[in-house]
């Protein structure tokens, strides 16, 4: 591998010089630039990044741990962020950090070591110490998806109006007894929406029933024994509302298992769209999530993060759309 002393002798030029040319660092002449940048062709000099790196503190790189990169929604804002940092000059370092808080703060602290430029981070349901651990150091950083420290720059959708969308739409059939199949306990997107689903009933003169809402889902199987357990009491639901692609599809699962029709026996609507739910009979409503804006306004939000850590941090709340298909109608 030739160096760059190398370089500099078969151009006839400094050392230095070759490397203003390679960092961009001092203006040369665009003669002698292109000189250079023809020896180094031929010669296949390849610079080294890491001393670069060091040299002018930046790596060009940054950090992207998802609690969950199996999930569809995920993998869409993983695409999203990925493109857009392409288009900025940046490279993607990507974790999963598998909605554990311990592996949570080792891959911070990793993509600290490894001296990236920023992270954006999808908080676990108790990612405190990661958080402190961000604020500490002063590393820049975006919340994606769950609204967990206003020290940050955080993106998401907006739960509240979604919800209430939702919720109106299941109710417009003449529900009166609607159940909810809620996410991942402690995360702020759970909380958020268990708390909108609440108001959405209320608005709509509807009781909230504590027996009709499961709070606390990690996976489809848990969902799928949330929604056999409220469809076995007495006086079971007529429509059920979810509260992620993952609970959609555990509670999918329980009412096909109880040999029910959805929507002649149950309505089903919920949140996270998702690119097979057309597949589905009958095809389902629900809340499609913005993931592409979500990933591209995050890689955004942490460009200008870096650029200017004075900014005051930034707390955006996108618009989600109800897809209105057929799995609601009314009671039976």
């Amino acid at each position: 591998m030739p160096t760059m002393a190398e370089v500099a002798r078969r151009a006839g030029v400094s050392v230095s010089t070759v490397s203003h040319v390679i960092n961009h660092t001092r203006f040369v002449s665009p003669e002698k630039a292109q000189l250079i940048n023809d020896v180094i062709a031929a010669m296949g000099y390849q610079p080294n990044e890491l001393a670069r790196s060091l040299k002018v503190a930046s790596t060009n790189s940054v950090g992207l741990a998802i609690s969950a990169i199996s999930n569809p929604y995920f993998t869409d804002i993983i695409c999203a962020v990925e493109a857009e940092c392409a288009r900025l000059g940046l490279m993607v370092f990507l974790s999963d950090t598998q909605e554990d808080p311990d592996r949570e703060l080792s891959v911070v602290r990793a993509f600290h070591q490894r001296r990236v430029d920023g992270v954006i981070l999808a908080p676990s349901g108790a990612p405190q110490r990661a958080i402190d651990y961000l604020a500490e150091k002063k590393l820049p950083c975006v919340l994606i998806d769950r609204f967990a420290d206003d020290r940050f720059d955080q993106i998401g959708v907006e739960n509240q109006s979604s919800m209430r969308a939702l919720i109106d739409h299941v109710a417009s059939f003449g529900h009166k007894r609607i159940g909810y199949i809620s996410g991942q306990p402690g995360l702020a997107t759970t909380r958020e929406r268990i708390g909108a689903f609440r108001v959405s009933l209320a608005a709509n003169g509807l009781e909230c029933l504590p027996h009709y809402v499961s709070p606390e889902n990690v996976d489809t199987a848990s969902a799928t024994a949330s929604t056999h357990a409220i469809l076995s009491l007495p006086s079971p639901p007529t429509a059920l509302v979810t509260g992620n692609n993952m609970t959609t599809i555990g509670a999918v699962r329980a009412i096909r298992e109880r040999g029910l029709s959805i929507p002649a026996d149950l309505s089903l609507a919920g949140f996270d769209d998702f690119e097979w739910a057309d597949c589905f009979e009958p095809r389902l409503t629900l809340v499609a999530q913005p993931c592409t804006e979500i990933g591209r306004q995050a890689a955004a939000l942490l460009c200008a993060r870096i650029a200017s850590s004075g900014l005051e941090p930034q707390a955006v709340r996108l618009q989600a759309a109800l897809q209105v298909r057929q799995s609601c109608a009314r009671p039976a």
